[in-house]
């Protein structure tokens, strides 16, 4: 599937929301992004000159950094130095502009400048404002910096993830960052539901780091507490799992493939594509007891096979699993393509790159990509002259103060 650029966002469920992102980096521009992809209009605001520090970040081919193409995508960049006052007032217009504020700054910061939650609501009472910081805006730390990183480490997902005998392990990618972004925008949605009701007072989406990854692993916490067990690191198996088989195996021609049981039943297809007696698994405490006879079983049975024989003798038994995907393995998938997950898209710098798709899939009000990430204050005419009402001079003489 091949996008081309436009003017706009097209169509979306979020067409007609107006967002503003006073935020760098990743948690608070993804979640901006995600409402973006789905047809919000997104106006990410920049420092003249430098930018957002995310357009450096990663890989580059000929001095084009490739990551902000896809994290930049879909969005307006304007430029303006809020440590100016008129930077500071146009960002207020923005912002009374705006059904959504995105920001990941300092709580001081947005109090020192006016653009706390408490001085915005005040002066926008239907303002919807997601605030991504390190430690939440209601904690004793809420002025301390913070990283999605550091964010994993305190959520408990790293405590977990590794082998017994091994450190704790990071995801191969932001995470923590993601997940916020994620659990942010989820946040954004659920309050403009509400938004066009008489009685709605604005919302407060107040996030720290640490507390999406936390939420998602449902039974840590009621486990330390009811059983006084800290759950730890068990290798590709999981600390707590629905059933007895999680976990990698490497085939005869050296591919990794990934086998899980979400169910009994699942289990005992396991058991039967093994030779195992189907009696010997009726039950789940059946089923746990032989935990580690079934692995080792599968291990033997992988080392086998080659890859391609392997997936399909599990196709055949109902049997659930995987290769190991790697970017290489996604693009040439079939089922990726079909669901049309992995786009083409037109970018100035670079011709056709190829990015994700848009995620989740709307039927009935598709989201769509637009554009890839726009250069630094290429929008500010569009933005502040032709929204926001500055004429072409204002803009002129605000360029030579570096306001924009």
């Amino acid at each position: 599937m091949t996008t081309n650029n436009a003017s706009g966002p097209r169509g979306g469920v979020l067409s007609g929301i107006k967002v503003v992102e006073l935020a760098h980096v990743i948690a608070g521009p993804l979640a901006g992004t995600l409402l973006a992809d789905l047809g919000a209009d997104v106006v990410h605001v920049e420092a003249p000159g430098t930018g957002d520090t995310a357009r450096f970040q990663g890989p580059d081919k000929d001095g084009v950094r490739l990551w902000w193409k896809v994290s930049g995508r879909n969005k307006r960049s304007v430029t303006l130095d809020l440590r100016q006052p008129e930077g500071r007032e146009l960002a207020r217009e923005l912002i009374a502009w705006a059904d959504v504020l995105i920001t990941n700054m300092r709580y001081s910061t947005l109090e020192k400048w006016g653009f706390d939650w408490n001085t915005l609501h005040a002066q926008h009472p239907k303002l919807v404002m997601l605030q991504i910081s390190g430690n939440g805006a209601t904690s004793s730390a809420r002025n301390d910096p913070g990283f999605g990183k550091v964010g994993e480490a305190r959520s408990g997902v790293v405590h977990l993830t590794g082998f017994p005998d091994g450190p704790p392990v990071h995801t191969g990618f932001s995470h923590g960052d993601s997940v916020t972004a994620l659990m942010g925008a989820f946040g954004i949605a659920s309050a403009l539901v509400r938004r066009n009701e008489p009685d709605f007072t604005g919302e407060w989406i107040d996030i720290a780091l640490f507390e999406p990854l936390f939420r998602l692993i449902e039974w840590q916490v009621i486990i330390a507490d009811q059983l006084g067990t800290v759950p730890s690191r068990a290798g590709n198996q999981l600390a707590v799992a629905p059933a007895a088989v999680v976990n990698t195996f490497l085939t005869a021609d050296e591919v990794w493939i990934t086998v899980t049981s979400g169910t009994p039943r699942s289990v005992q297809k396991i058991a039967e594509m093994l030779g195992e007696p189907a009696e010997d698994y009726r039950t789940v405490q059946q089923q746990t007891a032989r935990k580690e006879r079934l692995d080792t079983l599968l291990h033997k049975w992988m080392s086998a096979r080659t890859a391609d024989v392997a997936i399909k003798e599990m196709a055949d038994g109902e049997v659930v699993g995987s290769r190991v995907y790697s970017a290489a393995d996604i693009l040439e998938d079939p089922i990726y393509a079909e669901r049309e997950d992995i786009i083409s898209i037109e970018d100035r710098d670079l011709g056709s790159v190829k990015m994700q798709g848009v995620i989740p899939r709307m039927h009935q009000h598709p989201g769509s990509v637009w554009r890839t990430g726009a250069h630094l204050g290429e929008d500010n005419d569009l933005v502040l002259g032709d929204w926001l009402g500055r004429s072409a001079a204002e803009l002129v003489a605000l360029a030579k103060k570096g306001v924009i």
